[in-house]
């Protein structure tokens, strides 16, 4: 199969670089240039310290053609330097539309993992499961994302539990019917900025990777524990609010230090 998403997150540091690239912020006459270049640079200097790279397909989206052309050299530069890729694109459909999310990332990916929203049920993500085995990828669920406004559905009463533990039992059931090693090929994403959730969420999902966003701009704090790939973005791609190596090297040799307990 190749490149195996989950074995080789496993093996490596829980820290995942979150690119939500802002081009006004890169100065010259080229910004989206200087952009590239940066975020090659910082993949290459972070490349030991990452469990994965996630691009937040909005920020490409927004930037048109040459967005999109950006997202897939950056994708490809992070495959040379044998990152992990998480394509952070929340899709979720039903039928063909699903499987052609799944061709656009998952398959033109082999290897990869994608965030998807399960609010249609089990039949619009099997596609992407189904896409993520033979691809030797992964695929998180959101259970319980780490935005204040989750609360407004995500807990609400849902038989005695908040709705997130309902909707997690049944991505435990996914996650046992699609395994892999050491961890299945179906996770879950977890805010960092709920840590009574994450307690909550790992003896329901025994088997998942967790993909935990929140660290650094969302005020999340860093935890350490099995299976928790923690996400920092614009503290860690853009510390002190601007693109700099140094500064994003001393950012993620601490957050290291603090996921290391």
């Amino acid at each position: 199969m190749g490149f195996d998403f989950v074995s080789e997150v496993a093996a490596r540091p829980p820290l995942v670089l979150g690119v939500d690239p802002r081009p006004a912020w890169h100065p010259g006459p080229d910004p989206l240039a200087h952009l590239e270049g940066y975020a090659t640079r910082l993949m290459e200097a972070l490349a030991a310290d990452l469990a994965a790279v996630k691009f937040q397909y909005a920020f490409f989206e927004a930037l048109g053609g040459s967005g999109w052309a950006l997202l897939e050299r950056l994708v490809a530069t992070a495959r040379v330097l044998g990152l992990p890729v998480v394509h952070d694109a929340k899709r979720g459909d039903i039928g063909t539309t699903a499987a052609a999310y799944a061709r656009a990332t998952l398959e033109r990916w082999p290897g990869s993992a994608l965030t998807v929203n399960p609010y249609l049920g089990g039949d619009a993500l099997e596609p992407f499961f189904a896409a993520a085995a033979r691809g030797g990828g992964a695929v998180f669920v959101l259970v319980k994302t780490s935005n204040p406004g989750s609360a407004d559905f995500q807990d609400l009463d849902a038989g005695g539990r908040p709705l997130y533990l309902r909707v997690a039992e049944r991505v435990a059931a996914w996650a046992e019917a699609w395994p892999a090693e050491p961890w299945s090929r179906v996770g879950a994403v977890v805010g960092g900025t709920h840590p009574e959730a994450l307690e909550a969420l790992r003896p329901v999902l025994p088997a998942s990777l967790f993909l935990v966003p929140g660290l650094g701009a969302q005020g999340a704090s860093p935890l350490p524990g099995a299976g928790l790939l923690w996400s920092a973005s614009r503290s860690l791609f853009y510390p002190d609010g601007r693109p700099d190596l140094e500064a994003a090297r001393r950012q993620a040799a601490a957050y290291l230090r603090d996921l290391a307990g």
